[in-house]
């Protein structure tokens, strides 16, 4: 094949998509090895349930909240600057929790995380879709970008009983230093400067807004259990959140560059898309958040096997991911969403009904079909938010749709804790709380999958354009 002048050279090239998918690696394991040291935090940091839920929703909020604001400053500075800019953040982040000598300091390390993980991903992205200029090398360099998100997902559960069990949760943070270190000389070597000189201007109310925002809200869900929902400062905590959301809206719909174009929620297939969305973040992140603790607290496993056993959903998720756009395009977004959310909400529903005394031989493969339900439900959403605008905010649609599912499983971790420690302040064991948790998170997808299944229908037709979307952008945020 012919090679044009601007195209970097095929080593160069190479070296490029290592660095990049190394990195993005490193985030997509982040958010899975975490779960399996839980249990060992609570024990060793002396903390409670809120506590967990704090480790977990400072670094998935930050995400959530900067992610769009990161593909900006990316374009606008330069995506090599960004992109190194976040693995120092990360890697130093992570030191900072490995060392963290109680549960406060562990959050703001988390904190930290989540700021060089929203620099870093986008970026790695942005730097490997323009080194690619022609489309099917372009799709085939994200695609292998989306696999190493699959393995870092489902190395995270195994390699975190591993390192737990051998030495302790601050293993889980060190592991990053070195990968951390490579990438930063192997990508001062290898990354070449790029930038868009037509970046739109960076949404900085927005971006304050949306953090104050949905932190003041996660706040209250998260601290509602312990300090009493009709408490004053839960209570002021829901009434800031409140205003400061609706501050957000209204300055979004005046700035010339919103971090969240509110027009496009005019679209319906988008709204619902998005609306589905943060359904799937909420049911697969809340009560992922759950499974290791369920095998450690309820069952008696250790962390270790806990991490294997835990494997089944995020094995399902990585095998089934790479065949949900076939299938979304072959049968159309509708009746995979649907299938997707049902699968995932029985899933969900028969896990509330699993006991101590439940044999392994009768869980694993609920822990599958949620797996396989999320993984037919994730890439057709985000194609049909795509599908439903113009070619040209493809990729801003994408990034709505990464961002809404991380909204979806902030707000997951906080409200399925509130649920089992308001169970747990009503007489409930920990283990009945989890049962009601897992059936809360069943009985939401299974709504969502008929909302879905006749909504996604309505806007198909009403919206439907001729071309179908770009399997880029379903393969890149499959995951």
């Amino acid at each position: 094949m012919a090679k044009s002048a601007p195209r970097m050279a095929a080593p160069n090239r190479a070296a490029l998509l290592t660095v990049t998918c190394l990195g993005q690696f490193m985030v997509l394991l982040d958010n899975t090895i975490v779960g399996a040291a839980l249990p060992d935090m609570q024990e060793r940091l002396h903390t409670q349930l809120t506590g967990l839920q704090w480790i977990v929703d400072a670094y998935v909020l930050l995400v959530a909240m900067l992610l769009l604001s990161g593909g900006v400053f990316a374009d606008r500075f330069g995506r090599k600057r960004m992109y190194l800019t976040g693995v120092v953040v990360f890697t130093a982040a992570s030191v900072l929790c490995s060392a963290a000598p109680s549960i406060g300091w562990l959050i703001a390390g988390r904190v930290l995380q989540g700021v060089g993980a929203a620099a870093l991903s986008p970026a790695s992205l942005t730097l490997l879709t323009a080194a690619y200029p022609v489309p099917q090398e372009r799709v085939r360099a994200i695609g292998l970008w989306a696999g190493f998100s699959g393995i870092g997902l489902a190395a995270g559960p195994l390699a975190g009983g591993v390192l737990v069990e051998a030495f302790g949760w601050p293993a889980i943070f060190l592991v990053n230093v070195p990968v951390g270190a490579v990438l930063l000389v192997a990508g001062l070597r290898t990354l070449d400067e790029s930038r868009n000189p037509s970046a739109p201007a960076i949404d900085v109310p927005g971006t304050v807004l949306s953090v104050l925002g949905v932190g003041a809200l996660t706040y209250g869900l998260i601290e509602g259990g312990s300090r009493g929902w009709a408490s004053p400062v839960i209570l002021s905590g829901f009434a800031a959140a409140a205003v400061i959301l609706a501050v957000f809206v209204v300055v979004e719909g005046r700035v010339a560059a919103p971090m969240l174009p509110l027009r496009l929620f005019r679209q319906r297939l988008f709204t619902v898309s998005n609306t589905a969305m943060i359904v799937v973040g909420f049911a697969l992140m809340g009560s992922s958040f759950f499974f290791s603790q369920f095998f450690v607290y309820v069952q008696g496993s250790s962390i270790l096997r806990a991490g294997v056993q835990t494997l089944p959903a995020t094995l399902a998720m990585v095998v089934v991911s790479p065949f949900a756009g076939r299938f979304a395009a072959r049968y159309g977004f509708r009746i995979m969403v649907t299938l997707g959310l049902a699968l995932a909400g029985l899933g969900l529903l028969a896990l509330g009904f699993v006991q101590a005394d439940t044999g392994y031989t009768n869980v694993w493969w609920r822990l599958a079909v949620v797996g396989i339900g999320f993984a037919l439900t994730m890439s057709p959403l985000t194609g049909a938010a795509i599908q439903s605008v113009s070619p040209q905010e493809g990729g801003l649609a994408s990034g709505v749709s990464s961002t809404t599912r991380q909204i979806g499983a902030v707000l997951g971790v906080a409200v399925l804790g509130a649920v089992v420690r308001t169970r747990e302040s009503g007489g409930a064991s920990f283990e009945e709380g989890l049962n009601s948790a897992f059936v809360v998170a069943g009985v939401v997808t299974l709504a969502t999958a008929v909302f879905t299944g006749l909504w996604l229908t309505r806007s198909t037709e009403s919206s439907r354009p001729a071309s179908p979307a770009p399997r880029v952008h379903e393969n890149a945020t499959s995951h």
